[in-house]
């Protein structure tokens, strides 16, 4: 960043967008991350920017308030290996985990459910799927609604947990919260570490009420363009090579 830049921002900090207008995006391309998220890797809570780390918790819980849900989860499967810091496209994909997206070239099956891949223990050493269910949503934090807008990708281990002790896994969560007559918006939620699991797996809890005064401010953060990306299931795509005519091909 300029020292130009910097000291725009600092003397005027109401231009910095939680999202980027279209025209930014389009002539930026594809390649500038600007959304916030949080990272559960390694067990720990932690703050990304810009595909960074900006921060980490190290508390075992954290509260948040979530605006916006995806309302189903997704599901991608990768035939290579994962390595770090590597963008791969995945070589098949669902966004609505029931059938893979018109997008994909080659599905291996017609819907998830005759998938062989989805199956419990198709993935290498056994366990789990070979294909990764996820489920996206958007959170603030109850000390500042107004504030960031971030992603949080949970993986499968944090969905389906039933109640165990006044905790839950997410979509178990929702449906309480659904049951009696209470939004997920309209409460502070209480993301906590399952200590007994191997990997990072989250569980859910009701820990207060949002102050009716920050209703509005919710409801708008739900609406706004980093809540609907957050929420958006996005496969990485690389940039396609136009092949040149032969005829047009430069002679060495």
């Amino acid at each position: 960043m300029s020292n130009d830049l910097v000291n725009i921002l600092k003397n005027n900090p109401a231009i910095v967008q939680t999202g980027l207008d279209a025209d930014t995006l389009a002539v930026a391309g594809g390649a500038v991350e600007t959304n916030k998220r949080i990272s559960i890797k390694g067990g720990v809570f932690r703050k990304m920017a810009g595909g960074k780390e900006v921060g980490a918790i190290e508390d075992r819980h954290m509260n948040v308030i979530i605006v916006k849900m995806a309302h189903s989860a997704s599901r991608t499967f990768y035939a290579q290996s994962y390595k770090e810091g590597e963008k791969i496209t995945p070589t098949c994909w669902s966004s609505d985990s029931r059938v893979p997206d018109a997008k994909v070239p080659n599905p291996i099956a017609k819907s998830c459910s005759e998938c062989p891949m989805s199956i419990k223990n198709s993935a290498a050493g056994g366990g789990s799927s070979a294909c990764r269910l996820s489920w996206r949503i958007a959170v603030v934090l109850p000390e500042d609604p107004s504030g960031d807008v971030m992603q949080l990708i949970l993986p499968s281990t944090s969905c389906w947990q039933k109640e165990d002790n006044g905790k839950w896994g997410f979509r178990p969560y929702i449906q309480m919260l659904a049951s009696n007559n209470v939004s997920a918006s309209r409460v502070i939620t209480r993301m906590q570490f399952d200590t007994k699991s191997p990997t990072p797996k989250l569980l859910f809890s009701p820990v207060g009420a949002v102050n009716p005064e920050d209703f509005l401010t919710v409801e708008r953060q739900g609406t706004s363009q980093a809540a609907e990306q957050a929420v958006k299931f996005e496969v990485y795509q690389p940039k396609e090579q136009i092949e040149v005519p032969a005829g047009l091909q430069p002679t060495l």
